[in-house]
């Protein structure tokens, strides 16, 4: 035989942890904290998100020099011509400071980790 459906509680039990009695939703527990990027591990995040910013626009720069410099031809018309020359001279101009500053950004980042 079936037994009869017993009726639910409507009550519901909560339990809090430590981590949430500390916890306020306010806006000012989100907010920036400045003092984070004074201690070392701050200035470490600092320092390797401008390494991997510099190492990648370094190597998408250098990509693309090397596109624009290939793609460069003497045709008939000279101002063409002039025009790509120059741009690829900019872009691996570019490339080199993106280079160097990756280079310091490493250095930077290395002598951090060593302290």
């Amino acid at each position: 035989m079936e037994e009869p459906q017993r009726s639910r509680s409507h009550t519901v039990t909560t339990t809090t942890s430590s981590f949430t009695e500390n916890f306020s939703t306010s806006s000012s527990s989100f907010a920036y904290d400045k003092e984070f990027l004074r201690t070392l591990p701050g200035i470490l995040i600092v320092a390797e998100i401008g390494l991997c910013f510099n190492g990648s626009a370094f190597v998408l720069y250098l990509i693309a020099a090397i596109v624009d410099a290939s793609s460069v031809t003497k045709e008939r018309n000279n101002h063409n011509y002039n025009s790509w020359a120059a741009s690829s001279f900019f872009a691996f101009v570019v490339t080199i400071c993106y280079a160097g500053n990756t280079y310091f950004s490493f250095l930077s980042w290395r002598s951090r980790t060593v302290q």
